[in-house]
């Protein structure tokens, strides 16, 4: 099964990078790390691409790793999950409001209503 973690710098997709190495570690799954500029986070894809390698260091695992450029992560992520015919898309994602509801930022959002591809949301 051919992967495509979706990181962007939030917690939450720090904690989907780890444990989706876990899984396809167990599983043999191939993963592909796409980087991406999140504008609801402060940090700068430089920063999160050596997060991304120290964790796939770390963890001694290698994944390719992909940089999505553009104004449109959503988009981008889909269409590069539905032209490379990858399986599963996963993201980071979904805090609980004061009443207990599920939020998700506009990304995560933006994937799960339009991808045509699985998507797994880590939370």
């Amino acid at each position: 099964m051919d992967i495509l973690l979706g990181v962007g710098g939030s917690e939450l997709s720090y904690q989907a990078l780890e444990e989706t190495i876990e899984r396809v570690q167990a599983t043999g799954d191939d993963l592909t790390v796409a980087i991406f500029n999140n504008e609801e986070i402060s940090e700068d894809v430089a920063t999160i691409e050596q997060r991304v390698e120290s964790t796939l260091q770390e963890s001694d695992f290698e994944a390719s790793i992909r940089h999505l450029e553009g104004g449109a992560p959503g988009s981008e992520l889909i269409s590069l999950a539905e032209n490379e015919s990858y399986d599963r898309i996963v993201l980071g994602g979904g805090e609980r409001s004061t009443l207990g509801k599920i939020q998700l930022g506009s990304i995560v959002e933006f994937v799960l209503l339009n991808a045509q591809t699985p998507v797994t949301l880590i939370r």
